[in-house]
């Protein structure tokens, strides 16, 4: 683990004997990596270069969230037990859905059969098995018939149904052992999760020659919802006390330790008592609570992390508690503020697309994101101020050296990789994208489905029935088509409808219709799989075959397409929402045009790996043994938009604590190269540090048995490594030596907007005379080169005319 403790017993680099100077571990020298000391810069900066030696103004800021910090603290214990009742349940009310356009044609006509034809929708199937006698014999009949009926007659059960009712092959296993009852449970979700959940007992099992097992997408819902509740608990077991062991890696204090733990805790249930109340007003997801405790935990970790190393920093200078506190929030903490901001607009994206699966990503995000940034900007300083030098109390650490504490810099290699780096920049940027965009290739590939049963482990019951439905049952009856019509119409007219359908390429069989006062549906299957390219291009031909009256079309292929339509549709909308709003954001923390540029499109670069990885493991099944997954050969539609979304703002995150540190640096030198170097020197461990341990986090998320969500941890912890460890230590040094000084080019209009607007890391730094004194030393130097040349080529005359 790299450590980025920083000053935590004594400062940084040599500093020890100059804090009477004001040489502090920011840029102070001693470590023998070439970086200058306050005195060789004249500026004595504080840790980092955000403060100066002795300065102890203490900002309007500052003083309100340090003025009474125990009855701050008291207040933030108060509202997190607020928070705790308040989000008691929230599991229980959220949703295990959301895929659908709700606007889409095909949702209309699922409301308007469940509401004529409940039939026509069955969300449950009892799979009756006969065992060696044929499910024709008069027993397995009668026992079949009884539990149909018994079925009809519960409370919040319609539409009951039964092969040996309708005599429906379709309903009947091709070996003759095992068939069907269909019913519906009505109400949404919640509703017919508690209906199961008061007749799971009663049928499930044996009964006389029978045995009974649960299916249909009520069933797979609710075990999907209990299953991530037990997931996402064992993932917290395992993530908490992993976190906090290598937060003392890093930290070395078991006190510093404890503090981006507590932030986390704070934000999750602050998040969860949000949800909570979302669930009065709208639909979310239950996959939405595993992005809250990634998040929570990731980004308060960060936050945290970033606010207490510059605080340890600042006392390893000599500053007083509330001195370095103040100058903590005027250098990390407002990068802290612009690291969420990313973030949240990232993840509000979603909010553009239909779905209440993605847009419950964006209430759990959003809110999570804001609550740490909350907690670390408000509640972590009035604890740092209380603690002090107690902050590097209990160092768990020395029990295992020996001697004299080790040197906490650590930043040297990472200034000698970054100027190495910059030497060989067209080597080290030509490879990295190269590597990165081959990594990505696999994702050309990409097949898009819908999450069925087989998001759940192989032998979860709901998964077995409809495994067996897929293998083993005629046509695939779980994957029917449905026709509504509207409209009056004579026998005739439905006649001639139905055989057009028939005539249809991609259709096995047409049922119906099914006839309700001017209402009518017909039932069709299509060849091959439910929701193949075949099934898809079926519901584009059924939709545009005449008919004298209204039709829609719904089913499984059925909302694929109208899902795929409606991302398609906003997909060029949330991005341009993403890339102008960070673009703006850049912008403001550096005033430059070009870095806001580099950070988004290296940003979306450093995704290809992601992006490559989930369609090679989970689409086409490689590694699916070793991760403990059933393949369904194609990706969630909705799954890429929400991890491009989740893992472009964590890269943001990232991006904000490079990019501030390299501009605070910047504007007190005006060397770009030396800025660059120093950037990554001051935050390469500090970057890495934080992304192993949000890598940890979702990977715990990654333990989970529904494949989802162990894509959406895996996929996303590939992610952050992949930004931490290439493109922030490699590309973004590579690129940025390449662009060189215009790297920090903005038209007059543009500066004068940012000077005016614009913030950034630090105190104001004289960065117009730095840039303006370096550029006149480069001016000076070029008009010497210049007169040196000149006498050269004079010399070269005269010598060409003596010997002529």
């Amino acid at each position: 683990m790299t450590d980025v403790s920083s000053a935590g017993h004594g400062p940084e680099r040599g500093g020890g004997d100059d804090r009477g100077k004001g040489s502090v571990g920011g840029h102070g020298s001693g470590t023998g990596d070439g970086s200058r000391s306050s005195s060789d810069d004249g500026r004595g900066s504080g840790a980092g270069g955000g403060s100066r030696t002795g300065d102890a103004r203490v900002g309007g800021w500052t003083r309100l969230v340090t003025a009474r910090p125990r009855l701050s603290l008291l207040v933030a214990l108060l509202l997190t037990a607020l928070a705790v009742v308040a989000g008691s349940g929230v599991a229980d009310r959220l949703g295990s859905g959301g895929w659908q356009d709700p606007t889409a044609e095909s949702t209309y006509a699922t409301k308007a059969l469940e509401r004529e034809f409940p039939a026509s929708q069955p969300n449950l199937l009892l799979l009756v098995d006969s065992g060696s006698a044929s499910v024709d014999d008069p027993s397995i009949a009668a026992e079949a018939n009884r539990l149909a009926a018994r079925l009809a007659g519960e409370r919040g059960v319609t539409g009951v149904g039964s092969y040996w009712q309708s005599g429906s092959p379709a309903l009947k296993a091709k070996d003759g052992y095992e068939a069907l009852v269909t019913a519906r449970l009505t109400g949404d979700e919640k509703t017919a999760g508690e209906t199961l959940d008061r007749l799971a007992s009663s049928y499930r099992g044996a009964h006389g020659p029978v045995e009974v097992k649960l299916g249909g997408p009520v069933a797979v819902q609710h075990e999907m919802q209990t299953t991530i509740r037990e997931d996402l608990t064992r993932a917290e077991l395992i993530a908490l006390p992993v976190t906090l062991v290598l937060l003392v890696m890093v930290f070395g204090s078991a006190i510093a330790a404890l503090l981006p733990l507590v932030v986390g805790i704070i934000a999750i249930l602050g998040t969860n008592a949000v949800l909570r109340g979302l669930t009065e007003f709208t639909d979310v997801s239950v996959f939405a609570m595993n992005l809250t405790t990634a998040l929570g935990l990731g980004l308060a970790i960060d936050y945290a992390l970033f606010i207490v190393r510059r605080f340890r920093e600042e006392l390893a200078a000599g500053a007083e508690p509330l001195t370095a506190v103040g100058t903590t929030l005027r250098t990390a903490g407002r990068t802290v503020l612009f690291s969420s901001l990313t973030v949240a607009v990232s993840l509000a994206a979603m909010l553009l697309f239909p779905q209440y699966f993605l847009r419950s990503f964006a209430y759990a995000g959003i809110a999570v994101v804001l609550l740490a940034a909350a907690a670390a900007l408000i509640l972590l300083p009035a604890a740092l101020v209380l603690l002090g030098d107690r902050v590097n109390s209990l160092d768990l650490r020395r029990m295992f050296r020996r001697g004299k504490p080790a040197a906490t810099g650590g930043g040297a290699a990472w200034g000698r990789m970054a100027s190495l780096v910059m030497r060989r920049a067209p080597i080290f940027a030509v490879a990295t994208t190269v590597g990165l965009v081959i990594l990505g290739l696999p994702f050309l590939g990409v097949k898009f489905g819908t999450a069925d049963d087989r998001q759940l482990p192989s032998g979860a019951e709901s998964h077995v029935v409809q495994q067996h439905i897929r293998d083993g049952f005629p046509g695939n009856p779980g994957g029917s088509l449905e026709v509504l019509a509207e409209g009056q119409a004579t026998e005739t007219q439905y006649a001639r409808y139905k055989d057009r359908i028939a005539a249809l390429p991609e259709v096995l069989r047409v049922d119906g219709p099914l006839v309700k006062g001017d209402s009518a549906y017909f039932t069709v299957l299509p060849k091959g799989e439910a929701v193949g390219d075949g099934a898809q291009r079926l519901v584009g031909a059924l939709r545009a075959t005449h008919a004298p009256f209204g039709t829609s079309v719904t089913g499984t292929a059925a909302v694929l397409v109208d899902s795929k339509h409606a991302i398609a549709d906003r997909l060029p909308w949330a991005a341009a929402f993403i890339a102008i709003v960070t673009l703006l954001l850049v912008f403001l923390l550096t005033g430059s045009v070009l870095i806001p540029i580099q950070a988004v499109l290296l940003n979306a670069l450093s995704l290809t790996a992601m992006f490559g990885a989930v369609v090679w493991v989970f689409q086409d099944g490689h590694l699916s043994g070793l991760l403990g997954f059933t393949s369904p050969g194609s990706i969630e539609t909705t799954l890429p938009v929400l991890m491009f979304c989740v893992a472009f703002g964590l890269s943001m995150d990232y991006g904000v604590f490079l990019l501030s540190r390299i501009k605070e640096e910047y504007d007190h030198t005006g060397d770009h190269r030396e800025a660059v170097r120093f950037g990554l020197q001051r935050t390469g461990g500090l970057i890495t540090a934080a992304a192993v341990i949000l890598a940890v986090v979702m990977v715990a998320i990654g333990t989970s048995r529904v494949t989802n969500t162990k894509m959406l941890g895996l996929g996303i912890a590939l992610a952050v490594l992949m930004d931490a460890m290439v493109v922030r230590s490699l590309l973004v040094p590579a690129v940025m030596r390449l662009t060189g000084r215009a790297t920090w080019w903005a038209p007059g209009p543009l500066r004068r907007f940012h000077d005016r607007f614009g913030l950034s890391e630090g105190e104001e730094a004289p960065a117009a005379d730095a840039r303006e004194a370096s550029e006149e030393g480069d001016q000076g130097r070029d008009q010497d080169r210049d007169q040196d040349q000149d006498q050269d080529k004079g010399r070269d005359r005269d010598k060409a005319e003596a010997r002529g």
